[in-house]
């Protein structure tokens, strides 16, 4: 009976945890660049902010088309709504680290894992119904489309 639970649940949510494992992953890889371009090249905050995210944005692309999603016809298509989703991310990110260091004064780096927090939420839905969002075809989710 629990081993049965277990599996509708893990059926429901196994994207949204892959994409959290995967997400973690980008997050991190994006944070690891933020800080090192602020704290040891001493760039601009905003700007290192976006060389960090895009860096984020193209890793988590491949690694959610990949092995999340599996969705892979359209990748140009794709990329570019990923893309914009991801640039709207950078942008929410950029208000949310401006408003934070330039009117509450708040560290850096603090800020940046704010801006982390608060983004994830709205891309993983954004992608997840508008990215990777199976096809006219009817292709599912867990298809096999060449490139």
């Amino acid at each position: 009976m629990m081993k049965d639970l277990i599996k509708i649940l893990y059926h429901k949510s196994h994207h949204l945890i892959l994409y959290g494992i995967i997400g973690s992953f980008s997050s991190g890889l994006d944070f690891v660049i933020y800080t090192l371009l602020v704290q040891v090249a001493g760039l601009q905050y905003i700007l290192a902010n976006c060389i960090s995210v895009l860096a984020g944005i193209s890793t988590s692309f491949l690694l959610n088309r990949n092995y999340n999603f599996k969705v892979k016809d359209s990748t140009t298509r794709r990329f570019g709504i990923f893309l914009s989703v991801g640039l709207c991310g950078l942008l929410f990110s950029n208000i949310i680290l401006y408003t934070c260091i330039d009117i509450f004064h708040i560290n850096k780096i603090v800020s940046k894992l704010l801006s982390i927090v608060l983004v994830v939420f709205f891309q993983f839905l954004a992608n997840k119904y508008v990215t990777f969002k199976p096809n006219e075809h009817g292709e599912s989710i867990s298809g096999d489309a060449g490139l």
